[in-house]
């Protein structure tokens, strides 16, 4: 059968960065939609493809079903604003990620939301158990940071994260806080996000559902059973790569396109 996963690059890196940008307020909107707004807190930024030292990343304390393409803010490596609109950036938001950009030039992308799942499951300090198909699109992709120190006011505890996220993982969990995910693309990087939030919430049912069991005392309770490596590595190949990451963002932004009449493209 013919691979439908392909990623539509534009031709000239002025162009992408418009579809770039496009993409990156969309998934903005579809982050609201799906309850990851939390205030103040949360953030996308991208590597600007023109100008790579720099990045965009969203205004402070603007709701995320308000933001456009032209809310958001391009600063270099030190913080100073050189394009974009002219507005307040989060400190936190932008120690985190600068470092992550200047660790990993692979990573053009990355998201981070204190969204509910992944903020509940963050508490534990693990990983997720593959405990089923989409589970395995994290096989081998994703990092714990157990260090919290706080609101990330420092750049010492941004290289901590870099560290914990490590040359290759795209997806961290940070303890005690939240999620963050990585990629080439903002679709593949929010459509991480969106699998991890929902694999946390998988991996919750699931540990519920095993302490109900064994409080109520029955010798037949519920057994945790996991999909082995093997599988596990199979289906990550094809679930988590790159394309298909792409094609998991694609519907939920044709839908919020359609939804929002593309206010947010302007």
């Amino acid at each position: 059968m013919r691979r439908v996963h392909h990623i539509p690059r534009p031709a000239t890196k002025e162009a992408e960065r418009k579809w770039l940008l496009e993409q990156m307020a969309g998934a903005f909107r579809i982050f609201a939609k799906l309850g990851y707004a939390d205030g103040g807190s949360g953030h996308i930024s991208l590597r600007d493809p023109v100008e790579p030292t720099t990045f965009w990343i969203n205004p402070y304390g603007e709701h995320f079903a308000l933001l456009r393409v032209s809310d958001m803010v391009r600063v270099d490596e030190r913080g100073n604003r050189v394009g974009g609109a002219n507005k307040q950036i989060n400190t936190a938001g932008f120690i985190i990620h600068s470092i992550i950009h200047q660790r990993r030039p692979d990573l053009h992308a990355a998201c981070h939301m204190h969204s509910p799942y992944g903020r509940a499951w963050s508490t534990f300090g693990k990983g997720i158990d593959m405990l089923n198909q989409d589970s395995c699109m994290f096989y081998n992709d994703l990092s714990v940071y157990s260090g919290f120190g706080g609101v990330v006011l420092s750049h010492e505890e941004g290289h901590q994260i870099a560290n914990a996220l490590g040359p290759t993982n795209k997806n961290i969990i940070l303890q005690n806080h939240g999620l963050l995910t990585a990629g080439g693309t903002v679709a593949e990087a929010a459509g991480f996000f969106i699998a991890l939030e929902r694999a946390c919430q998988s991996q919750l049912l699931v540990e519920s559902a095993i302490a109900q069991t064994t409080i109520a005392g029955g010798n037949g309770g519920l057994t945790k059973r996991v999909v082995d490596e093997r599988a596990a590595a199979h289906t990550k190949n094809g679930t988590g790569t790159p394309e298909v990451m792409y094609m998991q963002f694609k519907p939920e932004y044709d839908l919020i396109l359609k939804e929002t009449g593309g206010d947010f493209l302007v």
